[in-house]
């Protein structure tokens, strides 16, 4: 097609391949320089927000919504982790939806809505939300959930006028062995046959693209918080919140600078609780690559001392602690930990630095 039969779309496409030309002064220079080896992983973020902005607002459709899968292994963002699987699907609050779901080995398992700019900007507030412990399910792990403005029986979440997308999350201790939930959603009533994409509704997706990843950029690279080698107080997820951050988490964020020779020691005591882990990220929130490394560990998987508290080893190289979790060859980066529906606000987490022998 001749570009001048699309100038709203031209313009949009123009305006995102302007955005992506300019990013990486946000992190190959000023204020929020990085390192060599993160500026590096900088560019392959960019592709990769990209790709889940491609996928959320210009193949999204809350007539006929689908649900895509916002991380992995080679798709990482916003703080991604290797226990949990996210899969996003768009709505529209003046529609119904039905989603079905077949619940797999999740300890911790929810679907929320989030409410906020309809513009591809990220949303601030969760509409609602409902985890596995309020839900009815079937005998055969099979589950429904209503999605929609008035109160319907059963499963249900509700849509305020600003309601934009849900967000599944599902946590499992094993991933590499255990079953993952599989989800499918459908509009009600049915939609009508598509139409011809327009110039108009393509401008206007491209710019949801745009937006999206410009709101991303003005939290990646994220400055160094707080004492290097040191976790911060935990705090719990308030309803007015920024991004896709989950109603039952408590999270508490950190840093680590280390040599290779140097270790950080990690101690505290976890709640009773559906979940937890300490992962480890680039400025970018992002987990270092799971598949080849242990960069993070969950409660599942961590030795208690005898009187049920625990302690994490974190270095670059094998310091010969059982809880060791790896710095991938980055020698600083952020260490982030995560509880769902705790029972208690979780102690803070104290460190130590110490010598590889």
């Amino acid at each position: 097609m001749n570009p001048a039969r699309a100038p709203l779309s031209q313009q949009a496409f123009g305006d995102l391949l302007d955005l992506l030309r300019e990013a990486p002064s946000s992190f190959e220079g000023g204020v929020r320089a990085v390192d060599d080896l993160s500026v590096i992983e900088g560019y392959r973020w960019l592709t990769e927000v990209l790709t889940v902005a491609l996928d959320c607002y210009v193949w999204a459709d809350p007539e006929r919504p689908s649900f895509v899968e916002l991380v992995g292994p080679t798709r990482k963002f916003g703080g991604d982790n290797p226990d949990a699987f996210y899969y996003f699907a768009p709505v529209d609050p003046q529609r119904t939806y039905r989603i079905r779901g077949q619940l797999g080995d999740a300890v911790y398992l929810s679907l929320c809505v989030y409410g906020g700019p309809t513009d591809g900007r990220w949303s601030n507030r969760i509409v609602s939300s409902m985890h596995n412990r309020q839900m009815e399910i079937g005998r055969d792990g099979q589950v429904e959930i209503t999605l929609s403005a008035q109160p319907q029986d059963g499963n249900w979440l509700k849509l305020d006028a600003d309601a934009v997308c849900v967000v599944t999350r599902d946590y499992l201790l094993h991933p590499a062995q255990e079953r993952k939930a599989t989800w499918q959603i459908e509009a009600l009533p049915t939609a009508r046959q598509p139409t011809p994409l327009t110039d108009q509704e393509l401008a206007t997706k491209l710019r949801c693209t745009a937006n999206f990843i410009r709101d991303l950029l003005g939290v990646c690279p994220i400055p160094g918080m707080g004492e290097p080698n040191s976790v911060m107080p935990p705090y719990r997820v308030p309803e007015i919140t920024y991004g896709w951050a989950a109603p039952d988490a408590t999270y508490a964020m950190g840093r680590f600078d280390l040599s290779d020779d140097q270790v950080l020691f990690i101690k505290g005591r976890s709640p009773t609780c559906a979940f937890w882990n300490l992962v480890l990220w680039n400025p970018f929130l992002q987990t270092y690559d799971y598949r080849y490394q242990r960069v993070s560990r969950n409660g599942g998987e961590i030795q208690l001392a005898d009187d049920g508290s625990w302690e994490l080893a974190v270095a670059a190289r094998d310091p010969g602690h059982a809880n060791w979790i790896s710095t991938a060859g980055h020698e600083r980066g952020v260490l982030w930990f995560r509880w769902f529906l705790c029972d208690e606000l979780p102690p803070q987490p104290q460190t130590r630095l110490g010598t590889i022998p």
